[in-house]
């Protein structure tokens, strides 16, 4: 890798021209990753790429002015002092916040890199085209706000909004919600039973503990390979195999830390406790996210808990 202060104003330049030309193809594939579900953010990054083409032509201009047709190729790899950004770009669905978030950070990155290129030029046509991209890259964040006025109505961000809160719904409250589900009500059976069937709380406390982690892999598993998200838009099936797996985890341990307490009756009662508390908060979540009532909502849930906690009972006490 070369250090930027050893680079020429021939290389300066094709550097220049491998940035431009970058950033439009990332803000192309911006826009094609919003423009399903972010039609009018998708266009704000169309016409941004455009703004960087252009600039290209302008870099590619000067170049062939100066120093022929041949381009050397020199890419930000190539010099010590860049950023090395994640590519978002490649995965689906994006997410809008953290795209705008990078989209900011390449253009502050750009806006610094033909500033320090203005102190590298001595030739006055490369110095005034360095000094203009440097004021057009200060100026893109004002040109991004006046995009975002010109395509960003009123409407429009509404509608981003609500689908926003569509895919937050549908990539982590649901797959959260059917590991929480699992947990907390597929694990009182062998919880209860071990509990009544031994009277020990620290077996009991280990019947449960493998029972919440066993689930939380099982259901972790069978969320990951269920879909791979590209036709559901349900997201990256690792990533709702995790959240799945860890929301049935956190539902089975809760009502089974209790069982640290060495006073069976005791722990049992707080257990108890912490069930209800686990069923009331699966019932709230339901009605806050998934158009569900929530006395319907706690009416299923807790009667599915109750059923469950029964057969826990009736089979550790036989």
């Amino acid at each position: 890798m070369k250090r930027f202060s050893e680079l020429s104003e021939k290389e300066i330049l094709a550097l220049a021209i491998s940035l431009e030309e970058e950033h439009a193809r990332i803000y192309g594939d911006y826009a094609d990753g919003l423009r399903e579900n972010f039609p009018a953010s998708a266009k704000v990054f169309e016409d941004m790429a455009e703004e960087e083409n252009e600039h290209r032509r302008w870099l590619i201009d000067l170049f062939t002015k100066k120093f022929g047709d041949h381009i050397p190729l020199i890419r930000r790899q190539d010099v010590k002092g860049f950023v090395t950004h994640k590519p978002l770009w490649t995965v689906r669905p994006l997410g809008l916040d953290a795209v705008r978030k990078q989209a900011e950070e390449i253009e502050y990155e750009t806006r610094r890199f033909y500033e320090k290129a203005l102190e590298r030029t001595s030739d006055a046509s490369i110095r005034k085209l360095l000094g203009d991209l440097a004021e057009a890259e200060r100026g893109h964040e004002r040109l991004a706000e006046k995009l975002e006025e010109a395509h960003l109505t009123r409407s429009a961000r509404e509608e981003e909004e609500e689908t926003r809160k569509r895919m937050f719904v549908l990539q982590v409250v649901q797959p959260g919600l059917a590991g929480l589900m699992d947990g907390s009500v597929s694990t009182l059976a062998p919880l209860f039973a071990a509990a009544f069937a031994t009277g020990n709380t620290w077996e009991t406390f280990l019947v449960g503990m493998a029972a919440s982690v066993g689930a939380g892999i099982s259901m972790g598993f069978a969320e990951a390979m269920s879909d791979d998200g590209s036709l559901t838009g349900r997201g990256h099936p690792w990533m709702r195999g995790l959240i799945t797996g860890l929301m049935t985890t956190v539902g089975g341990v809760g009502h089974t830390l209790p069982y640290l307490i060495k006073d069976f009756y005791v722990a049992t009662t707080v257990a108890v406790a912490i069930v209800l508390v686990e069923l009331w908060v699966i019932a709230w979540i339901r009605a806050k996210y998934m158009d569900t009532r929530f006395l319907q909502a706690a009416f299923e849930v807790v009667l599915g808990g109750l059923i469950v906690f029964a057969s826990g009972i009736l089979i550790g006490s036989a």
